[in-house]
């Protein structure tokens, strides 16, 4: 193993580094990391089982993200990733050497960030690493919580806490359903297609047969629905996309327009 939860403590000139905690037990993918990511700028920790990364959570509060492989000795890192607390965790990117679509489909299940099959390029791991972290960040709270809500119909969202809610009443919305609720939050009563949402997510393989956004918009609706198999805000428009309607109108109302601006 290259690093240890053992010596992975904190140096004054990396105080004000992000911190990243890669859990995979192959050597090389171990040295890889730990030393290209250091010389990126971060601070990195390597570990190499759900049990050590149980302990380097506990030494140090402060890891901004966590880079997990699935394949793992003991506990794999889907298990890994299922039992940690959306609520309190670093976001997860999640890495698999099997590059199969049920390990994807899983992972985005259990709230993950985002998925990297291996091999992989580590430009590519690092671009989606910023893009994660940069998605993820919470400014400072400037006053009082309520009075930095913007409302868009039912909804109201914080974006300096992250915050969501439904008729004033706060959602439990895991990283990846508060970043798609309000990518259609900005974009209420027009038609999106699935490759515009990709777009906007980053970070997921393209594919013809790709349902990890579906997946998506799936957990979504159980959050925001109250019957999601008859959505009322989340809208499936067969063969286009899908349409948030924050009031909860009907799919086809007069005034819902395509993503280029035309009548749908």
């Amino acid at each position: 193993m290259t690093d240890s939860v053992h010596d992975s403590a904190v140096s004054p000139n990396d105080a004000n580094k992000q911190r990243i905690l890669v859990v995979d037990d192959d050597p090389g993918i171990q040295a890889l990391l730990g030393r290209y990511l250091r010389e990126q700028g971060f601070d990195v920790c390597v570990v190499g089982s759900g049990a050590e990364m149980d302990a380097a959570l506990a030494s140090n509060s402060s890891v901004d993200l966590l880079v997990l492989d699935i394949m793992l000795p003991g506990e794999d890192g889907l298990s890994i990733a299922r039992r940690l607390d959306p609520k309190t965790r670093p976001p997860v990117i999640m890495l698999s050497a099997r590059g199969e679509d049920i390990d994807r489909i899983i992972g985005l299940e259990i709230g993950a960030d985002d998925y990297v099959p291996k091999p992989f390029n580590p430009r590519e791991l690092l671009a989606r690493i910023r893009a994660v972290l940069r998605r993820h960040r919470i400014e400072p709270d400037a006053g009082v919580e309520k009075a930095h809500r913007t409302r868009v119909g039912d909804f109201a969202v914080n974006v300096q806490t992250r915050q969501a809610f439904l008729h004033d009443e706060a959602l439990d919305l895991t990283h990846g359903e508060w970043q798609l609720l309000q990518f259609f939050i900005e974009r209420p009563n027009r038609v999106i297609n699935r490759d515009q949402i990709m777009d906007y997510l980053k970070g997921y393989e393209r594919s013809a047969f790709d349902r990890s956004i579906d997946v998506r918009v799936t957990r979504l609706r159980r959050k925001i629905e109250a019957n999601p198999s008859e959505p009322r805000y989340l809208v499936t428009i067969w063969g286009e996309g899908y349409l948030f309607a924050p009031s909860g109108r009907s799919p086809r109302s007069p005034d819902i327009t395509t993503a280029a601006g035309e009548p749908a």
